[in-house]
């Protein structure tokens, strides 16, 4: 059974810092494109960032750049998704999802994962 699971999620102060992890079962996270992505209360959900399978390449939204850090470790099929500097508007449930390519609609990916809260507030 084709599965992600993410953790990692909760609640944090502004200017602090979460690690989300995606844990993949039932496939090979690096043989496919691994995306986080969130949606806010009354939003559509976003993509955030991507990591592709081929060569590794990284993609970030605007919003998070030096911020946000994805990452994946093949040992243990996981993808990772490292979040510094964290604001009030990062606040969101997160998901991660599996398609081949990064450079594609939110729609595309598949194998979504049920997501994890995290709410950044003072």
């Amino acid at each position: 059974q084709v599965q992600l699971v993410e953790s990692g999620g909760g609640l944090v102060q502004p200017g602090g810092s979460l690690r989300l992890s995606c844990a993949a079962s039932g496939f090979t996270l690096d043989y496919h494109a691994t995306g986080w992505f969130r949606q806010a209360p009354g939003k559509e959900r976003e993509g955030v960032s991507c990591i592709s399978s081929s060569d590794g390449s990284t993609y970030y939204a605007d919003s998070v750049k030096g911020r946000f850090t994805i990452s994946r470790d093949n040992a243990k099929n996981t993808v990772y998704l490292q979040m510094n500097s964290l604001k009030p508007e990062d606040t969101a449930v997160y998901y991660c999802a599996a398609n081949e390519v990064c450079v594609a609609g939110v729609s595309d990916f598949g194998s979504w994962g049920q997501g994890t809260q995290v709410t950044v507030s003072s």
